[in-house]
């Protein structure tokens, strides 16, 4: 068992008869009244995210969790099939187990979430950051750089960000996969 002071980012507890994934977390010590943990969880078993707020020192259960690497092999539909790197078995996952699913590119590592109890995988953590060819945007238009103006561009997994206007056809960008959002060109 565990307190809400031993809540942190990436944390799985059961709670409400599901095992979930604190993705945000906030204490939160009022000058009225007692102290409390604001959180945001996500179901591991629907992907359904909600907010809840726990009270100072309530006691939560904890689910240990063991991480393993694996690289991601290809998409078949729904399912998406993975490689352990160290003996080579393979896994196949949901959709719905992935955050950002339209960001994986083939031969991506990323970070799979066992329950240590049954050995079911919970959930795949992605790189911070992935690097993806653009493959098709329109070319910006000259003089319309007074602000941060972007466009819409696809990038070589199929997925849609929005990019700034500097960004041209077959250039790496990186991406932040928490949010889908650019960030730099990619350096080579």
């Amino acid at each position: 068992m565990a307190s809400t002071s031993d809540i942190r980012k990436g944390l799985c507890i059961r709670y409400n008869h599901d095992i979930f994934k604190v993705i945000e977390f906030l204490h939160v010590k009022p000058g009225k009244g007692p102290a409390f943990v604001r959180t945001k969880l996500k179901s591991l078993t629907t992907g359904k995210v909600l907010d809840n707020t726990f009270s100072a020192g309530h006691k939560i259960e904890d689910v240990r969790v063991e991480t393993r690497t694996y690289q991601f092999l290809y998409a078949d539909g729904q399912t998406y099939h993975f490689m352990n790197t160290d003996d080579y078995n393979q896994i196949s996952l949901q959709e719905s187990a992935l955050d950002a699913a339209d960001l994986l590119k083939e031969g991506e590592m990323v970070t799979i979430m066992f329950n240590t109890e049954d050995s079911m995988p919970l959930s795949v953590d992605m790189p911070a950051s992935v690097i993806l060819e653009v493959t098709h945007t329109e070319p910006g238009v000259k003089g319309n750089t007074a602000t941060n103006a972007t466009k819409p561009a696809t990038v070589e997994t199929g997925a849609r960000i929005n990019v700034p206007l500097f960004i041209n056809e077959g250039e790496r960008i990186k991406i932040d996969t928490s949010n889908g959002s650019y960030m730099e060109r990619a350096k080579d």
